[in-house]
């Protein structure tokens, strides 16, 4: 090789017509480099030399046309034709024809009948992206709100140029980091992305790469930290760092294999083929990989997959020094590229062990989904609703790392289950959509109140309630597309939801009291209560997840005047112990200082629904006379109805048939206590709402 070039394993370009193409085979007798190129063709002019070390082989490829996309393989002992496992693009003999040239303008076609199985894509003279965030400043971890996603079924067009086009949807919301499902290439088009074969090219079903690069820098001009699934555990059967090295007669990486486990060591856990992260030449590589997106993407961190798996020791989830070691390791030289890269491990070990990664800076993901489950569906006995290992203090870490969860895209969707199972007591009924939904904004108070990082899967803020098997109900239509339902944001209930979770991530996001080590929580009944405090602010958050009326010792901090902080009502607490009634369902969040009260922007939106195209209430503010004027399309026979802020009926001031026309109506609406409430008019089925403050 040749000297005072800088070559590295992969593509090398060396000027606008010539590039060095390096390949690591150690104990490979010779390698070919073909392509567009020379045809496919081999002759001397793509042997790769070997170097003195005899473990890469090199050839320089010049004479090219600047900017234009050749197609390669390197030709390994005549009979393996593998890409580039550096390439930062693939083609794809299976399914690049099935990639529209809308998502993905001018891929080159596959070489048919010249070679076959995937291929790479060298470029000259490419022009670099020009970012205008150079230098990101990502979240502090206290304060994530980790939004996971999926590109594929989170909008029709599954790509990047149009989820950049979608990103003031997540600042309505108010999370400040993007976690996406993998999207460096994989096996097949339509995926999870837990199946990858090429480490450095992002997927070409979500788009070109600079696509990918513009969405990670306008999600930093909004704020957003942008996270990756990284999927190292395994690879699977088209990655060319399996087949380079394959045992045809046992079906499996061969013993000489410089990066795998012949046989997996961790069974039943095993998927694809198993990375030996003791190997050197793993751990190498795993490098170059993470350096790669930290750098070239300007990524914030990683989510490593089934990181439980990173070890030969077998299946278990004791505690295991050289799992420990080999995360240690990796992390380090990942802070060493990027020292305020976040770490998120899917680790899922002894508390033991996972308290020696959390204490190292790392976090670990932490699965509350079945208890949060049972709590929102009512089913509190012995304790199955207890979710305080959600908490960083419980588990005796030092540090806030628990990346807690009530849903990922692994687990069942608490609104499916809730919908589906939910329990019942008289005329409350969870299976009822609103108070599904309501139960949903229920566990949100005792969800990003905990101090801690916190993540939530795509379209929980709506209520998504198709499960995560649909459309076949079993396992094996778990992986399939799902409808991403954009229209549930016109259903007013679910608009609800999601802007009282918007509500609870600025909370989290702008106050100290939420960051705070002096909390408790007491979570182990159906009727649950948080209390936090700080030298600004003490607060006591408060919820009956039971479908019975429940007392509870609200255990105030100190008398005085205390404040809802969804109502803005005020309470004088002369008794810190004395009980507090609250309905099924029903929940507090009292703040010892005032702040200002949820606004739900978007609420009363006069949109038209059944007969009624337009009304109005007066006054608004209302005190003991509400006013009512509407205009129906037609004869129609209509409701009219106030609501609480948990979605519960509190008083039905109207139900008859009335003609069409402007109608107007005066209410008496004394006894409704003081607060925030909804009026709804229902005609054919539909609702229109808009919000009320009675005084």
């Amino acid at each position: 090789m040749k000297k005072g070039r800088g070559v590295v394993d992969g593509i090398n370009y060396i000027n606008d017509t010539t590039v060095i193409l390096c390949l690591y085979a150690p104990e490979k007798k010779y390698v070919f480099a073909i392509g567009d190129y020379c045809d496919w063709q081999v002759s001397d002019d793509v042997y790769m030399k070997l170097t003195p070390d005899s473990s890469r082989y090199w050839v320089e490829i010049s004479d090219l046309e600047p900017g234009r996309q050749y197609i390669f393989q390197y030709l390994i002992d005549g009979s393996i034709r593998v890409g580039d496992i550096y390439a930062e693009q693939v083609s794809d003999p299976w399914n690049d024809k099935y990639i529209s040239s809308s998502t993905y303008p001018d891929l080159p076609a596959y070489p048919d009948g010249k070679t076959s199985g995937i291929a790479t894509v060298f470029q000259t003279a490419q022009q670099p992206y020009q970012w205008e965030v150079e230098d990101f400043d990502p979240p502090a971890e206290t304060d994530l709100v980790v939004y996971e996603m999926l590109v594929r079924d989170f909008i029709k067009a599954h790509d990047f140029k149009t989820m950049t086009d979608t990103l003031d949807y997540f600042a309505k919301l108010g999370i400040n980091a993007i976690e996406l499902m993998p999207v460096s290439e994989f096996e097949g088009n339509s995926s999870w992305g837990y199946n990858p074969n090429y480490y450095f090219a992002p997927d070409k079903y979500y788009g070109p790469r600079d696509t990918y690069k513009k969405f990670i820098d306008e999600c930093h001009k909004r704020g957003i930290a942008v996270i990756m699934d990284m999927v190292l555990n395994h690879a699977y059967g088209t990655c060319p760092l399996v087949m380079m090295y394959w045992d045809s007669q046992n079906n499996r990486p061969a013993a000489n294999s410089p990066w795998f486990n012949a046989v997996c060591p961790h069974e039943p856990y095993c998927w694809g083929f198993d990375f030996n992260h003791k190997s050197k030449d793993t751990q190498n590589f795993v490098d170059s990989v993470n350096s790669y997106w930290l750098t070239e993407y300007k990524i914030d961190g990683f989510r490593f997959d089934f990181t439980k798996g990173f070890t030969n020791n077998g299946s278990g989830g004791n505690y295991d020094a050289d799992r420990i070691a080999i995360l240690k390791r990796m992390a380090d030289k990942i802070w060493s590229v990027k020292p305020n890269a976040y770490v998120i491990l899917e680790h899922f070990t002894d508390n033991s062990e996972e308290k020696v990664l959390a204490n190292y800076g790392m976090m670990l993901w932490g699965n509350l989904n079945y208890n949060y489950n049972e709590a929102t569906m009512g089913y509190n006995e012995n304790g199955k609703s207890d979710f305080s290992w959600i908490s960083y203090k419980k588990r005796g870490w030092n540090d806030p790392h628990v990346m807690g969860y009530m849903e990922s895209h692994d687990e069942e969707r608490l609104m499916f289950k809730n919908v589906s199972y939910g329990n019942s007591s008289g005329n409350y009924n969870i299976k009822d959509t609103a108070t599904a939904l309501q139960r949903q904004a229920l566990a949100a108070n005792f969800f990003f109140t905990v101090p801690g990082p916190k993540m939530i899967w795509q379209f929980g803020e709506r209520g998504y309630d198709y499960s995560i098997n649909w459309p076949c109900g079993e396992d094996n239509c778990r992986l399939d597309p799902k409808p991403p339902r954009w229209d549930y944001l016109e259903d007013w209930r679910r608009r609800t939801l999601m802007y009282s979770w918007s509500s609870l991530i600025e909370l989290k996001k702008d106050q100290e009291v939420f960051k705070t080590d002096n909390f408790d929580l007491f979570t182990n009944y159906a009727v649950k209560r948080i209390r936090l405090s700080s030298p600004d602010m003490s607060v006591v958050i408060l919820g009956n997840f039971d479908v019975v009326e429940g007392t509870i010792d609200p255990n105030f901090y100190f008398t005085g005047t205390w404040y809802d902080y969804w109502t803005g009502d005020s309470v004088e607490v002369t008794n810190v112990n004395e009980p507090i009634q609250l309905a099924p369902g029903e929940y507090r969040l009292y703040t010892s200082k005032k702040l200002q009260t949820p606004d739900f922007v978007g609420i009363d939106e006069n949109i038209q629904a059944g007969a009624v195209s337009d009304f109005s209430v007066f006054p608004n503010p209302a005190t003991s006379d509400l006013h009512i004027a509407m205009h129906l399309k037609k004869e129609a026979t209509i409701s009219v109805l106030i609501y609480d802020l948990q979605g519960k009926v509190v008083k039905e001031l109207y139900n008859d048939k009335i003609s069409g026309g402007l109608k107007e109506f005066t209410f008496n609406i004394s006894g409704i206590n003081q607060g925030l409430y909804f009026v709804a008019i229902r005609s054919e089925g539909l609702q229109v709402v808009k919000k009320l403050m009675i005084q």
